[in-house]
């Protein structure tokens, strides 16, 4: 069964990361570049979509729901240079970036797997196959396939979490990328195997619609 994990009315379904009562995010019901300041949002009331607030800098936001395996679709907009990250299971990042027109592809590139961050060093990650950016103020999407960690009895992990397929705006940029631990600003804590999904909100502009989980552990 499909879960729409935001109801299109308001944040009830979600939390502030560190339960933090004065974050920024809000909904609203139309979004669009500011003509003024290109790195910006302009909204109008309404629903159907939800912003991280008029800077761009609050908290991250998490689902009530803990999901395991599955398979997400979700839809983003971010303004000219801004950032943004969806964490599953809090623990493992698919990058948001504006990087329309980006030729050299990191694991930094918008569809990248992020990396690792271990005694300050950066570990890992992957870069998308290819560039599917649109221009900043135009909607994408995001399709992802995902598992979940496996653990024996004993607690300990047997199969790390893995991206199973990545399709972004249509285009699969990533199949099988296994994550070997959680990357750069996950949620501390050991990994298991239910978990919420987190939303990156502290890095620049970003909005939110149809965020639509299927779960996928009885498959």
């Amino acid at each position: 069964m499909k879960i729409q994990l935001f109801n299109g009315k308001d944040l009830d379904d979600w939390a502030p990361r560190g339960g933090h009562s004065q974050h920024q995010w809000d909904v609203v019901g139309h979004i669009d570049l500011d003509a003024q300041n290109p790195k910006q949002f302009t909204t109008k009331k309404g629903e159907g979509i939800f912003y991280n607030g008029p800077t761009g800098r609050t908290v991250d936001l998490y689902t009530k729901y803990q999901h395991g395996d599955c398979e997400l679709h979700i839809e983003f907009v971010v303004p000219q240079g801004s950032n943004s990250g969806i964490y599953f299971m809090t623990k493992y990042e698919i990058q948001i970036l504006d990087s329309w027109g980006e030729t050299d592809l990191t694991f930094g590139t918008c569809g990248g797997v992020y990396a690792r961050w271990i005694n300050e060093q950066s570990i890992g990650g992957t870069p998308p196959r290819i560039n599917m950016s649109k221009p900043p103020g135009e909607w994408q999407t995001y399709d992802i396939v995902f598992k979940a960690p496996r653990f024996n009895q004993a607690g300990n992990k047997t199969d790390n979490a893995k991206f199973v397929k990545v399709i972004w705006n249509g285009k699969i940029v990533h199949e099988n990328v296994e994550i070997e631990g959680p990357t750069r600003a996950a949620i501390p804590g050991e990994e298991t195997t239910k978990a919420p999904l987190m939303l990156q909100g502290d890095h620049g502009p970003v909005a939110y619609r149809n965020v639509i989980l299927q779960p996928l552990d009885d498959k």
